[in-house]
Formats: structure tokens, C-alpha cells, sequence
């Protein structure tokens, strides 16, 4: 009895899916070599002819539909795995920016305010003005003490300049005078020794006189007694006695001469002693003249203390002047008015806060799991979702990682002692800073605080 076959021939293509051309089988009959072994019921005989394929049809496109989605479904699958691969994303993320806080630097009453809450404001745009009138009297106060300080200096660098002349001219004068003593004090020795000379020479004509004397008289004694004995006549013996009177008159002169020398001796002497106590006079001066040295030195001090005193009356006037500008209260930077806390008449202590402004240049801090930051880089682009604003994605680039967790700075940060320690996956701040191009009409409408989804492309970045 002839058994069934399945020969091999090709089934119609599908061509609503991509798949390859698959081989259908069909039932044939052949002999049975065996004979009768597959003989059967006379219902099985009947049904052992060709296969029916339109009775099957709706399974096999069942089928192929099946491994059709399997097959999308894992390549879906392998897409969407790719894609997690290669981005890393957490709504764990706000805008934040910089908050100035604006307080006054000094005391003083309100006298204007000229902002309001929400302004916005330029870096440099008047915020409120204090009272400065009180301030502008130390001002005036600082400038005349300025003045007088200037004045002081002025007298003190004059007396410098008199007194230098002063003590120049002294010590000129007293030098001159020095000269004058010990050249008279040698005129004065030089008389000494001439009144000597004269001493010696007059005792010595002295002697010559007394000597002329003594001959006139023994002449004159001889001639009288030989004129008594009539042995010459009395004419010699009165030109004699004549002689005799002369060389007696001639050694009282020359007597006259001893003393008018020794009392010439006598002054020379004095007036050497009066020469040498000017000498010694005029050489105090010299030291007076250099004493007067001293007190120059003593107004450049004093010049150099008034000089101090210009440098401290210029530094309170610059304090004065600097306080006068704080009266007016400016914006450190481009920005919306936040929180507004002053009013005119409002009296402000320094530091006392007045108010709050927000930066124009915003950006979001991500908090992201230190597992998603393997590839992770600054300058990878960055898709940003603002909760506020479904509807627009915000562009930015990753400008950097923080060189901690956030527990790593919190005000009690978690003990992993021994015993204690319980492994929880941490959060690591990144920065991310906005495309300007992509803010478009929302850069105003942005503010801290706001929630974000961040999205951050790492698929090109090669792990080091």
C-alpha cells in the first residue's frame, strides 16, 4: 500500500513582512515496500492524500506574525537597551543660580527706594539711597583736618629750611671767630716775647749806665779835689761834676726803660690770657652752631610726624567719602528683584539684609547615581525637561562634576564605622549649563528652584 511523502515546494510569498521564502511540504503517496504494514481504516486511506495548505493557511500566518513580533521585539529590545547604554537621564534635578544677597554697609535712614519686587535690574542700577547727610559731614570734617595736616607740614618743612640756614651761618660765624682768638693769641705771645727782649736789653744798658756812672763820679770826685788843690782848673771839674749829673740821668732812663718793659711784659701776658679765654668762647659757639644741627633733625622729625599726619587725615577722608557712597545702595549684577525687604523712612544696621537678587545666568545642578557617572564628562550635550515648561526641551552641555557626593557635604555626614554600615547608592551633583540658543522666549520665565528631567548623552565618550 502506497505510504504518504511530503515533497518539498515552494509556498506563496508574504509580501506585507520582510522575511525569507520558506519551503512547503506536500503529501505524495509512494509504494510500500513493506506491503501491508501500514495498512489501515478505509477513513485513514481516504485521508492520506495531498496536504490540504487552505485549511492550515490562518495558523501559518499566525505563526509567522508571532515570530514576525519576536523578532521586532528583540530588535526593539537591543535598540532600546543601546539607547539606555548610551544616555543617562534623573529627575533628580532643579535650576539653580546665583542669590545676592544686598545689605547696607552702614547705618542710616531710607530716603528712597527705586525698585520693586520682580524688577529686573542692571549691574550698577541704583537700588535705594540712604540719608547721606550725616555722612557728608565727616566728609567736611575729614578735608579740614586734611588742611590743617598739610598746613602742619608746610611750617614744619619752613623751620627745617630756617633753622639748616640758621645753624650754617652759626657754625660760619663761630669758626671765623676761632680764628680770630688764636690769631690774636699769637699776636699776644709774639708781644710777650718782644716785652722779653726789651727786659734784657735794657738790663743790660742798664748796666752799661750804672757802670757810666760809677766812672762819671770817680772822675768828678778826682777833678773837684784837684780843683780844690788848684792842681786843674774849675772848669774841668765842673764839666766833671756835669758828666757826672748825665750818666747818673741816663741810668734812671734806662731804669725807666726795665720797668715801661716789664709792664709792656705784663700786658702781652694778659692779653694772651684774654685771646686764648676768646679762643675757648668762640669754640663754644662752634659747638652751639652744631647743636643748632640737632634741632634740624628735631623738625624733620617733627616735618616727617606732620607728613604721618597728612597720610592718616587722607585715609579717614577716603573712609569718609567711601561711606558717603554706600548711601547709595547699587546692583552687584545683571537680575530680578527676589525678595524686597526695604522701605523709605526704614532705618538699616550693616548687614542688615534689604534684598534678594537672582542672577540672569542660571543653570541646573543633577543629582545623578555615582553608577550613571562611569562615562560621564564636562561638555557631553544635554537634554533638559523643565517640569514648568513640558512642552519645550531646553539644550545644555555638562560643565562639571562635584569632587563629592551630596551627603559628602551635608551638616552630619553619615558614620560607616564598623557595625554601623549599611551600602546605600550615593548622589553626586552635576552641573549642567543651558544652551543660550535653546532658552528662546523661556529666559525670563526661568527661576531657581524649578524641577528638572535631565538627559545626558555619553555614547561617544571612550572610557579612559
Amino acid at each position: 500500500m502506497p505510504v504518504p511523502t511530503l515533497e518539498e515546494k515552494p509556498c506563496t510569498e508574504l509580501k506585507a513582512y520582510p522575511v525569507t521564502v520558506v519551503p512547503c511540504r506536500e503529501v505524495t503517496t509512494s509504494p510500500n515496500p513493506e506491503g501491508d504494514a501500514y495498512a489501515g481504516s478505509a477513513h485513514t486511506q481516504k485521508n492520506a492524500g495531498k496536504f490540504n495548505f487552505g485549511k492550515h493557511r490562518k495558523i501559518l500566518a499566525i505563526a509567522t506574525a508571532a515570530l514576525l513580533f519576536i523578532g521586532g521585539g528583540s530588535i526593539g529590545a537591543v535598540q532600546w537597551l543601546s539607547y539606555l547604554t548610551a544616555h543617562q537621564e534623573t529627575d533628580d534635578a532643579y535650576v539653580t543660580g546665583h542669590l545676592h544677597q544686598i545689605s547696607s554697609r552702614i547705618d542710616g535712614t531710607v530716603e528712597k527706594v527705586l525698585i520693586d519686587d520682580n524688577q529686573h535690574v542692571k549691574e550698577g542700577q541704583i537700588i535705594a539711597i540712604l540719608d547721606p547727610r550725616d555722612y557728608q559731614v565727616k566728609v567736611n570734617q575729614a578735608k579740614a583736618a586734611l588742611d590743617s595736616a598739610k598746613r602742619q607740614a608746610n611750617s614744619a618743612f619752613t623751620s627745617i629750611n630756617l633753622a639748616n640756614t640758621t645753624a650754617q651761618g652759626n657754625e660760619l660765624s663761630a669758626n671765623g671767630a676761632v680764628e680770630d682768638a688764636r690769631a690774636t693769641i699769637a699776636k699776644a705771645e709774639a708781644a710777650v716775647q718782644e716785652s722779653l727782649a726789651q727786659i734784657e736789653h735794657s738790663k743790660d744798658d742798664l748796666v752799661g749806665k750804672q757802670a757810666e756812672v760809677e766812672r762819671a763820679e770817680l772822675d768828678y770826685k778826682r777833678f773837684d779835689d784837684l780843683a780844690k788843690d788848684q792842681a786843674v782848673s774849675q772848669q774841668q771839674a765842673d764839666n766833671a761834676k756835669r758828666d757826672f749829673i748825665v750818666a747818673e740821668k741816663a741810668r734812671d732812663m734806662a731804669q725807666k726803660q726795665i720797668t715801661q718793659a716789664n709792664a709792656q711784659y705784663a700786658q702781652a701776658l694778659e692779653a694772651v690770657k684774654k685771646a686764648k679765654a676768646q679762643l675757648i668762647q668762640t669754640q663754644g659757639q662752634v659747638k652751639l652752631a652744631k647743636a643748632s644741627q640737632v634741632q634740624t633733625e628735631v623738625n624733620s622729625k617733627n616735618y616727617d610726624v606732620a607728613n604721618a599726619a597728612i597720610e592718616e587725615a587722607t585715609a579717614k577722608l577716603q573712609e569718609a567719602a567711601l561711606n558717603l557712597s554706600y548711601t547709595t545702595i547699587v546692583a552687584p549684577t545683571t537680575g530680578r528683584i527676589g525678595k524686597k525687604s526695604v522701605e523709605v523712612g526704614q532705618h538699616v544696621q550693616p548687614g542688615q539684609p534689604l534684598v534678594t537678587l537672582v542672577s540672569d545666568d542660571l543653570w541646573v545642578v543633577a543629582n545623578f547615581k555615582e553608577t550613571q557617572l562611569e562615562k560621564m564628562r564636562p561638555h557631553q550635550e544635554v537634554e533638559l525637561k523643565v517640569d514648568s515648561f513640558p512642552g519645550h526641551v531646553f539644550k545644555g552641555t555638562v560643565d562639571s562634576v562635584a569632587p563629592g557626593s551630596g551627603s559628602s557635604f551635608a551638616v552630619l555626614p553619615s558614620d560607616n564605622a564598623t557595625g554601623n554600615f549599611t551600602k546605600i547608592v550615593q548622589r553626586v551633583p552635576v552641573k549642567v549649563v543651558f544652551d543660550k540658543k535653546s532658552l528662546g522666549m523661556y529666559s525670563d520665565l526661568l527661576v531657581p528652584g524649578m524641577s528638572v528631567i535631565v538627559e545626558v548623552e555619553v555614547q561617544n565618550h571612550k572610557k579612559a
